[in-house]
């Protein structure tokens, strides 16, 4: 009989976090604390780009961005924000997106899965997936039991369950 298997992957929904981004900016437009104060939010290549007159708003737009991205199904593990730094009369605040699992990261989760995931599971890591695999199906279903339960500091997606 042959092994089962699935992927472990991180990957991102770029059309749920463009309308977030989308439903962020529509906010930040028609919220009173944000009227003539010069304060939005658009993409800038890759990265989304926050401005505003304070820090405070600049960080006020980004947990707006934040609870748009929960309700459309977006874990927050994808948003690396870093400070308000200003430029100009404006603070610029930039938010890179994270997708695929690092080298060490996927050596944290093949060692879990090692150490606390059942007998006989098998993880291998190939590029920036894992894919695990075993000859029981249940087994499978532990693992990804276990790896939802823990707090990893990526967003996991378990797919091509087979």
């Amino acid at each position: 009989m042959a092994d089962s298997s699935f992927d472990i992957v991180s990957k991102l929904d770029r059309q749920e976090v463009d309308n977030a981004v989308n439903q962020a900016a529509k906010e930040v437009a028609n919220r009173f604390d944000f009227r003539n104060v010069d304060a939005g939010i658009k993409w800038s290549g890759d990265s989304i780009e926050i401005q505003a007159n304070t820090e405070e708003r600049a960080n006020a737009i980004l947990d707006v961005l934040k609870d748009k991205l929960v309700k459309r199904g977006v874990s927050l593990k994808v948003l690396e924000a870093g400070e308000p730094r200003l430029s100009g009369k404006v603070y610029k605040l930039g938010v890179s997106l994270k997708e695929g699992i690092s080298q060490e990261n996927a050596k944290k989760i093949s060692k879990i899965i090692r150490d606390e995931g059942p007998k006989g599971v098998r993880a291998q890591i190939q590029g920036e997936e894992l894919r695990v695999s075993s000859k029981k199906k249940d087994d499978l279903q532990q693992v990804i039991t276990l790896l939802k339960g823990k707090d990893l500091d990526v967003a996991l997606q378990f797919v091509n369950y087979r």
